[in-house]
């Protein structure tokens, strides 16, 4: 190689690494732009992280307070109140604060708290419907955190780009059933409290027209039945001429003509699975409203320690419209429930002597089967609040 060829082959060596010089500062600058853009994706990350926390805060704070407005809700109602609206609405805003949203302890606006009534057996679709008040039986709660309430909730990166902060709110609804047109076996495998007796129609009616009598009293506190009126009517479930068709009586859950020992059990312990099989498997009114059962116009002396034993705790009983055929060949006509609460026993001694005497009380059971219409088939019966979206 001579010298002019080894310097143009230096120097093509030279120009080759000057070429690859502003490759390595493409690669610098390429490689700030990365980070920068990395340390942006990470300040987004960080204020999404942040709104969804405050987002899911918000749905707590909502669950919290439809819940606590439906159990309020459902206790005014079924106590006879009139100002149940207010106190629902009252514990919505209460419980909101009490669950805190992005370290703010939210308020609610009057437009953020509703009441109607919700057709439970429509789904997810179903609307919440405003109705009768005294029909209330579901509550929606929305949460915000907006600039008109409680404020957005802030950024921490965001505000480099102009936005100071975003709104988010949530919504929940809860409600309770409180219209039945049967039960299925509950759930856990807790006893389905239905007494094996049946009241006519016309007679319960008669109790809340304050036309019976209004003799005892059930000391909430105490938790004990005492003599005394307490502005509560009461009924009679013993037959008044045992064995004449349209007497209330004992109804057969189960089994045709069930034996004492079952209508013992029945009322100790409430309904089996094996009952409820001879009625395939709930206790429930026909498409027409109502339910045909085999009875017997009386009540056994043989049930009255069973009676007693449950003296003060609520149940539920039957009511019928009608009666057909006498003694253990009586066919009932079944055509709603009640909640009740035994407040006196006495199956022994003259028959004019001779009681069981009832008083309508709040009952909260599990498995109930709502209606699709206002039919308003069941009376102080409730399944308890939850969140149904």
């Amino acid at each position: 190689m001579n010298s002019d060829e080894a310097v143009e082959s230096r120097g093509g060596v030279m120009s080759g690494n000057f070429r690859r010089r502003p490759r390595r500062g493409a690669i610098l600058v390429l490689s700030a732009i990365m980070l920068s853009v990395l340390l942006l994706m990470t300040a987004f990350a960080v204020d999404v992280g942040y709104f969804l926390l405050v987002r899911s805060e918000l749905q707590t704070s909502a669950d919290a307070a439809a819940l606590a407005a439906a159990w309020e809700l459902l206790d005014g109602r079924s106590r006879g109140r009139n100002d149940f609206v207010e106190k629902a609405t009252a514990a919505a805003r209460s419980f909101a604060q009490k669950n805190p949203a992005g370290g703010v302890e939210p308020l609610l606006a009057d437009a953020d708290v509703q009441f109607g009534r919700l057709d439970l057996t429509a789904g997810k679709d179903a609307q919440l419907q405003p109705s009768d008040p005294r029909w209330y039986n579901a509550v929606r709660v929305r949460v915000r955190r907006t600039a008109e309430i409680n404020g957005k909730i802030p950024t921490f990166f965001g505000r480099l780009a102009g936005i100071s902060g975003v709104s988010a709110q949530a919504e929940a609804t809860a409600a309770f059933m409180d219209d039945l047109i049967g039960f299925r076996p509950p759930r856990g495998r807790l006893p389905l409290r239905v007494l094996p007796f049946a009241l006519d129609k016309q007679t319960w009616e008669e109790v809340f027209a304050g036309n019976t009598s209004d003799q005892w009293t059930w000391d909430e506190e105490t938790q004990t039945v005492r003599s005394g009126p307490d502005g509560i009517f009461e009924a009679n479930l013993f037959p008044q001429a045992t064995g004449s068709p349209g007497n209330r009586g004992t109804i057969d859950i189960g089994a045709r003509n069930n034996s004492t020992a079952d209508l013992a059990r029945q009322i100790r312990e409430g309904l089996s699975d094996a009952d409820l099989e001879h009625l395939g498997g709930k206790l429930e009114l026909g498409s027409d409203g109502t339910l045909s059962l085999n009875g017997d116009t009386g009540i056994s002396a043989g049930v009255k320690d069973e009676l007693a034993g449950i003296r003060g705790r609520p149940a539920i009983i039957l009511l019928f419209d009608s009666v057909a055929g006498n003694g253990n060949n009586a066919q009932y006509t079944v055509v709603g429930f009640a909640g009740v609460r035994i407040m006196e026993v006495n199956l022994t001694g003259k028959m004019s002597s001779k009681r069981v005497i009832v008083q309508p009380a709040r009952f909260f059971v599990h498995g109930g089967i709502p209606t699709p219409a206002d039919a308003h088939t069941s009376y102080y019966i409730y399944s308890p609040a939850w969140l149904v979206r």
